[in-house]
């Protein structure tokens, strides 16, 4: 019971002997002690509003002492610059204002809870600007996609943790996660060192869609919506051909406004709360950098089981386990027609180059196959993996011709015979094209038309010739 609940029943229990007993309010008011006006405005309020409007109403001002509108206004004023004086200057500078209209000065506590009862959000937008009050004090919708694969998120963040880089140094890795946003499932991720780019975006999407090794890991298949930040790994044409090629559509989230990825911010959170910290070289707030112990590869093993114990165990927001979320009653997800196709798309990128007599030169290297020997001389498209330069894919006008091997590739070299015997074909080829163009040339010619070779005449140019 509150305490104007309990004032309201003393009151009542004055009042009552009025209202039930019938005993005057003169009489009541010398008996009890309470002023007839008090009683008076008690029974007024008790006709309007029954018990409840027994119960004692807290000033508007109260806790702020009476002060003039215009000293009010010029201390809100003050408060609401930005940046905002200390209360002790705004209680001089109205002190001088108040002595400048000719009224009262107000008190130090009066200034303070002036400034007190400004409405926090006209404060925050005030002081902090919009992107602060939209973050604190706007409404949220919180969305949900409508069924698995509707909608996934990705997006990368730097780990709160040292590893010990390939060079022996310290090293903070980053982590790449995609998330199914209807069932808050990890269906890929990947963590690497080094700046996020567009070919460790592509191998996390590569995970993601395709069928996983691991029977348990059951999350796959081509979404419909990819929702992104604006980072240059995702605004590249390279992503934007692959989502093109997959039928998926791509939606970039408002600049400085993480709210959209909020699933998979949330799970970055977990990881490095959940996870990190009992890892060693865990980088703790406050604490001194602390010695790194674990390699890339056994870090990426201790994110891979958390994934794992993450996807079975149930989620509070959805009343199920994410992976019983995502599989559902029974659903066939929207694949690719295979993997090859799918990385030609996300694990290959397109370069232009001439295909040279010693082959194709890219990136300071030198591919042959035997199959180049027509396309000497002649433009072709290459696509490569950026990860395994050894050997390139050849196209021409989109059509697949073959895959040349680097030449100083220790495992797939080329022998010299097999160039040679490359060779030789090309001339044969060639020449029986000559040899099948002259004679259907040749027989078109009329034989009237043909012209027989003269003898020449030798001129003599001595005498004695």
């Amino acid at each position: 019971m509150t305490v104007h609940e309990v004032d309201a029943l003393d009151r009542w229990r004055v009042l009552r002997l009025h209202v039930e007993d019938g005993i005057p309010l003169t009489v009541l008011a010398d008996s009890s002690g309470v002023g007839l006006r008090t009683l008076q405005r008690w029974h007024h309020a008790y006709q309007a509003e029954g018990v409840a409007g027994l119960a004692p109403r807290r000033r508007r001002d109260a806790g702020v002492r009476r002060t003039r509108a215009e000293i009010v206004s010029f201390v809100e004023r003050l408060a609401l610059t930005c940046p905002r004086p200390a209360i002790a200057t705004l209680h001089r500078q109205a002190i001088a204002e108040a002595e400048r209209q000719g009224v009262s000065a107000p008190s130090y506590a009066t200034v303070r809870n002036i400034v007190g009862a400004l409405d926090p959000a006209l404060v925050t937008l005030a002081l902090e600007g919009p992107e602060s009050y939209r973050d604190k004090h706007e409404l949220v919708y919180r969305f949900r996609a409508a069924r698995p694969n509707a909608t996934w998120q990705a997006d990368h963040t730097e780990l709160d943790i040292l590893i010990l880089g390939a060079d022996g140094k310290p090293q903070r890795p980053w982590l790449t996660t995609v998330i199914d946003d209807y069932s808050r499932a990890v269906c890929g991720y990947m963590v690497f060192t080094g700046p996020p780019s567009a070919i460790n975006t592509a191998l996390v999407l590569r995970q993601a869609i395709w069928r996983k090794s691991e029977p348990a890991w059951a999350m796959c298949g081509i979404p419909d919506v990819l929702h992104v930040d604006h980072g240059s790994d995702f605004t590249s044409r390279h992503l934007e051909y692959t989502a093109l090629g997959l039928k998926m559509r791509l939606v970039f989230s408002h600049i400085a406004r993480p709210q959209g990825r909020g699933k998979v911010e949330r799970f970055f959170g977990t990881v490095n709360t959940e996870l990190l910290a009992t890892l060693p070289g865990h980088l703790a707030p406050g604490a001194r950098t602390p010695t790194p112990t674990l390699g890339l590869p056994a870090l990426d093993q201790e994110i891979g089981a958390f994934v794992g114990r993450y996807n079975e165990r149930p989620h509070p927001e959805i009343g199920a386990s994410p992976k019983q979320a995502w599989v559902g009653e029974g659903w066939l997800p929207r694949m690719p027609e295979s993997l090859t196709e799918l990385d030609g798309l996300l694990l290959t990128v397109p370069k232009h180059r001439t295909v040279q007599r010693d082959g194709i030169h890219f990136q300071g290297l030198r591919y042959m196959s035997t199959t180049l020997a027509p396309y000497v001389g002649r433009p072709v498209t290459i696509r490569y993996d950026p990860r395994d330069v050894s050997e390139i894919r050849v196209y021409d006008r989109d059509e697949f011709v073959c895959v040349a091997i680097d030449e100083q590739h220790p495992n797939q070299r080329l022998s010299l015979r097999e160039i040679e015997t490359a060779r030789r074909a090309r001339r044969r080829d060639l020449r029986r094209q000559i040899n099948d163009r002259i004679p259907v040339a040749t027989m078109r010619e009329e034989p009237s038309t043909r012209q027989v070779p003269s003898r020449r005449v030798k001129l003599r140019t001595y005498e004695t010739e």
